[in-house]
This record gives structure tokens, C-alpha cells and sequence, in this order.
């Protein structure tokens, strides 16, 4: 307000500007129709910072407006514009502070002219996408070696003939089973949840590819079926989706627990290549060659060791000095026993002699007789025991004599 001196009074404390910008943001905010808004415009001096946020501005004929999408929007999104791409973005109005400006902060964009088809598209993968269908812990690893893979896919298609070719050349040992479906059309979302469930039913497939070459959002819209996103969440083998080209992306894309830009990149990324297979094989055989040799030397070197203790601590040296000892040992036992009988002998000799000396009759050559009584062949050796009469054999060196006591 003006005082009498013409000048402009202050009130007692001005606002500051960042109680203004405060203000102004609050305004903003408290807008429902700038929280929830749809703006087409020009994209222009589009740039992506390190931290992976987006930046542009959004302009037409009479204005411009900054925008803005965070990393973990942009991660999700199907398409990525450029500087002069015609837009439609969704998100809402707010206030950067620091800078001062009012942006649109983005969580949908797509290229002008998508309509209604785009925007359920987007609507139906962030419903999904809140459920957890897509998160990342519900993925599953694929099978290193597959031995039955199952095709989804039209038996017509193209991209069935280049999952063959590629399953064919890359990794022969694979089998392919071809659950034959729709791709296109009304009747194609049940088909191919169908010909899921029927590869789910089987206990020999280890992984599915779910596949169909590339077209328009139409042409692909069977692939963005809620059935088919839900059908390929749930399935228990592995999914690898290859729908489209690299720049197209269904909800398929998203449930399934690998997603390939094309029908064959889904072949390549199910199976090993079976040139890098053999070049593996290869090193392997030539380290298992090495191993082997290596042990080998060490067996043999450790056998020579073996050989060598054995010729120390062999008996055979033990056995002939032995032998040498025992042939020591018997002829010094042949002394011994000669010796022992030459004693024997003198002394058995010394025995007999002493026997001889002893023999009656050599006494009787001597001129001696043994009286016996006659009838009791007892030998009488005193005279006191003849009597008159007593019938006596007298034994002579040359035979006997008849006699009788007187």
C-alpha cells in the first residue's frame, strides 16, 4: 500500500522465496486435473543424465513445458522418443523449487497417433506390473542343456522356420515340440493359453519358446492378452518370449522369464551354441589329456621309487648270503658229526675190547671152565657147593664135558 509520502510500504516481514515457490507448488498440487494430465506436444533437446533419469521439453506452436521421467520409468518403457518425435505423455504437474519452474513429471509416453490401443497397453502393464507379475525374482534360469524344447507358435509361421533352423544348426540334440496356436486375431489369446497348457502338462519339455514374427500393435495384440501374460507368469517350465522385433515389446515380453528381440535370438538364447560346445569339449579333452599324462609320469616315477626300495629291502640278498651260511653251516656240521662218530668209534672201540676182555669164553681159551649143575644149569662157583655125586656139565672153549662130584 502507498503512505501519504507516496511510496510503497513493507509490511512488517516479506515472504521469502522459497515460501513463495512453497505456495506455488501447493497449488499445483492441490490441481486434481495437473495430477492426473494427458499433454501432446514436440520432444525436443532430449537428453539422459548418468543417473538414468530423462530430460526434454515438450513444446508446440505457442509454448514450451520441461519434463521429466525418472529412471524407474523409463526403465519400463516400450518406447523411447527423440528430439522431434510428436508425443503423447501422461503424469503430472509440479514445481522444481530449486530451479524455479513448473515440469511435468512423466510416467507414460508414446508417439502421437497410438490412441486408445497404446494407452489400454500401458494401463493393463502397470496393473500387472503392480500385481508383481513381472518382478524380477519371479524369473526363473533356464535349462543349460535342454533336451525337449516346446514351440508356441503358428506351424506356418516364419519364426517357427527360424527357430528350426536356428535350434538345427546351433544345438542338433535338442528336440522340438510344436504346440500349434493362432498368433493373430480374437481366437489366438486362447489358443496359445491353451497350447501353454498343454507343453505345462507334459513332464518332459525344459523350456518353452513363445514366439511370432514382427508386425503392428495390432498385429501383436494377441501377445498383450491378460490370459496369455497370466498363462505365461504361471507356466512351471521356463518361458522365453520372442515376439516381434527388437523395437517391439509385448506384456508377454515382460511375464515371461527371458524375453529375445526375435524368434530366432529366443532359439539362440535357449539352447548352447554347439560350436562353442565343441571348442569347450576340446580344451577339456586336451586338459584331461594333460591330467592324465601328468598322473601317469607320476605313477610310474613313483613305481620306479617303489622298485627301487624293493631292490633295497628285496630278500634276495638276505637268501643268498643265508644259503652261504647254511653251506657253512653244514660242513662245519659234517666235521662235527665226523669228529663225533671218530669219538664214538674209539670209545665203542674201548667198549668192545673191554666186552672182549670180558667174554666167558675167551676166559675158557684161556684154559678156564664154568660148572654147572646139570638138572638146574646153575653155575657153581664154589667148591663147597659140589657134593659126592651131583651131576655137573663142565662148558669148555670147544664144547662140554659130563661130570660128577665126589
Amino acid at each position: 500500500m502507498w503512505n501519504q509520502l507516496g511510496l510503497f510500504s513493507q509490511p512488517e516481514r516479506p515472504y521469502t522465496v522459497s515460501e513463495i515457490t512453497g505456495r506455488i507448488r501447493a497449488l499445483l498440487e492441490q490441481e486434481p486435473l495437473l495430477q492426473d494430465v494427458w499433454i501432446a506436444g514436440e520432444v525436443s533437446n532430449f537428453s539422459r543424465a548418468s543417473s538414468g533419469h530423462l530430460y526434454f521439453t515438450l513444446k508446440d506452436a505457442g509454448a514450451q513445458l520441461n519434463a521429466v521421467v525418472w529412471r524407474n520409468q523409463a526403465q519400463g518403457f516400450t518406447y523411447m522418443p527423440c528430439s522431434g518425435d510428436q508425443v503423447v505423455v501422461h503424469g503430472r504437474i509440479g514445481l522444481y523449487e530449486q530451479g524455479g519452474r513448473y515440469q511435468i513429471y512423466v510416467d507414460v509416453i508414446q508417439p502421437a497417433g497410438r490412441g486408445s490401443l497404446y494407452q489400454e497397453f500401458e494401463r493393463l502393464k502397470a496393473r500387472l506390473e503392480a500385481e508383481g507379475l513381472f518382478a524380477p525374482e519371479r524369473k526363473r534360469p533356464l535349462p543349460p542343456y535342454p533336451r525337449r524344447i516346446g514351440v508356441v507358435t503358428s506351424p506356418t509361421a516364419a519364426a517357427f522356420r527360424d527357430v528350426v533352423n536356428v535350434l538345427t544348426r546351433r544345438y542338433p540334440l535338442a528336440e522340438v515340440l510344436l504346440a500349434p496356436t493362432l498368433v493373430q486375431g480374437e481366437t489366438a489369446p486362447p489358443q496359445i493359453v491353451a497350447a501353454l497348457a498343454a507343453l505345462n502338462a507334459r513332464d518332459d519339455v525344459d523350456v518353452i519358446l513363445i514366439v511370432r514374427g514382427g508386425g503392428s500393435l495390432e498385429d501383436l495384440w494377441a501377445f498383450n492378452d491378460e490370459r496369455v501374460a497370466r498363462a505365461v507368469a504361471a507356466s512351471r517350465i521356463p518361458v522365453i518370449s520372442g515376439v516381434g522385433h527388437e523395437t517391439d515389446f509385448t506384456l508377454t515380453d515382460f511375464a515371461a522369464d527371458r524375453r529375445a528381440p526375435t524368434p530366432s535370438a529366443a532359439a539362440e538364447m535357449a539352447t548352447p551354441d554347439r560350436a562353442e560346445l565343441e571348442a569347450v569339449l576340446r580344451q577339456r579333452q586336451a586338459r584331461l589329456t594333460r591330467t592324465f599324462e601328468a598322473r601317469l609320469r607320476g605313477f610310474r616315477e613313483r613305481v620306479t621309487r617303489l622298485e627301487r626300495a624293493l631292490q633295497y629291502l628285496s630278500p634276495a640278498a638276505r637268501l643268498a648270503g643265508s644259503r652261504q651260511r647254511v653251506d657253512d653251516l653244514l660242513a662245519r656240521a659234517d666235521v662235527a658229526v665226523a669228529h663225533r662218530l671218530a669219538v664214538q668209534r674209539q670209545h665203542a672201540q674201548g667198549l668192545a675190547a673191554r666186552l672182549a676182555s670180558l667174554n666167558p669164553d675167551a676166559v675158557l681159551a684161556r684154559g678156564y671152565a664154568i660148572v654147572q649143575e646139570r638138572e638146574t644149569a646153575q653155575i657153581i662157583t664154589s667148591a663147597k657147593a659140589i657134593t659126592p655125586g651131583l651131576a655137573l656139565t663142565l662148558r669148555l672153549q670147544d664144547g662140554e664135558a659130563l661130570a660128577r662130584g665126589e
